[in-house]
């Protein structure tokens, strides 16, 4: 299943509650846990400056579209393995298509 425009008011309400601990969208903004992640839709994987990535982060070179990022969010780990990422990722498609909304209008 492909991405679908979703929610962004929502997608503001999760990245508040599940993504803020690890990550900002400002630009400008300082990496975290996890980097920055503002421009993050089409940047490719492993390529912000100043954070220092898994190797299998840096290696994998997928570029974030929305379908990837859609694919990604709902379980980092096997998306990517050897990721250092903790998230278990977001189940609901609905949820990954909101949060996806959301992170296009705030980066």
């Amino acid at each position: 299943m492909p991405f679908a425009e979703g929610n962004a008011k929502n997608g503001a309400k999760l990245f508040k509650t599940r993504c803020t601990q690890c990550h900002t969208v400002e630009e400008g903004g300082a990496n975290k846990v996890g980097p920055n992640l503002h421009g993050l839709i089409g940047r490719t994987s492993g390529t912000v400056a100043g954070f220092k990535y898994s190797d299998a982060n840096q290696k994998k070179g997928v570029v974030w579209t929305e379908d990837a990022l859609f694919d990604y969010l709902e379980n980092p780990k096997k998306y990517i393995p050897g990721t250092t990422m903790a998230f278990a990722g977001f189940k609901k498609a609905k949820d990954r298509n909101d949060i996806i909304s959301y992170l296009k209008e705030a980066c």
